[in-house]
């Protein structure tokens, strides 16, 4: 009898864990949904306020970018502490190398070509001697730091080219790569959350 009751008793509290997890589960995805709302309004300003760069700047500033992330990426795998870093970190190497593939290929269907240059900025050199130094938890915390703000950088310059580029090649393959940076901005943020 007592079991029975111990057991009764169990339903209930089992119950609330379940409804717990789902609203979790649930806060995470309106937090999700409600962060992605208010990015896409800022950046819908902001992209109205920014001049549309010529195909070579465009080319030029994806290519760093992506330089930029490989580079940052490589660093993870023998500086992060989080499995989970590591896995986004791999997933970067590969993304932003298919991504790099892409936007040559663009520029090189460009009339005029276009060739990029991937020579990393002052700034962008000296994020990567900062994540050099660090190991473990911090560079944890300032790699996916980074790498929110890197892919909020890289989206707004896709939507903004996407939408009022003037070089074709270019314009299609910034509106291919800009739900690719949706997913990697939602990742990080996720990742920056935890």
């Amino acid at each position: 009898m007592i079991a029975m009751r111990t057991a009764l008793l169990a339903l209930p509290l089992l119950a609330v864990a379940a409804c717990n997890s789902n609203v979790e589960q649930d806060v995470e995805g309106t937090v999700d949904r409600a962060e992605n709302a208010a990015t896409n309004t800022i950046d819908n300003v902001t992209q109205s306020l920014t001049p549309t760069p010529s195909g070579q700047e465009f080319a030029n500033t994806a290519a760093r970018s992506d330089a930029f992330e490989i580079a940052a990426a490589k660093l993870a795998a023998t500086n992060a502490q989080s499995a989970e870093v590591k896995e986004f970190a791999q997933k970067m190497i590969e993304a932003h190398t298919q991504s790099t593939a892409r936007i040559k290929e663009a520029a090189g269907a460009s009339q005029p070509q276009i060739t990029p240059d991937a020579t990393l900025s002052r700034d962008q050199e000296e994020d990567l001697n900062e994540l050099k130094a660090l190991k473990g938890a911090k560079f944890d915390e300032e790699y996916i730091d980074g790498q929110v703000d890197a892919h909020e950088d890289a989206l707004a310059l896709m939507r903004k080219y996407a939408t009022d580029g003037t070089v074709t090649p270019l314009k299609a393959a910034a509106g291919e790569l800009v739900p690719v940076i949706e997913q990697h901005l939602a990742h990080a943020r996720r990742l920056d959350r935890d």
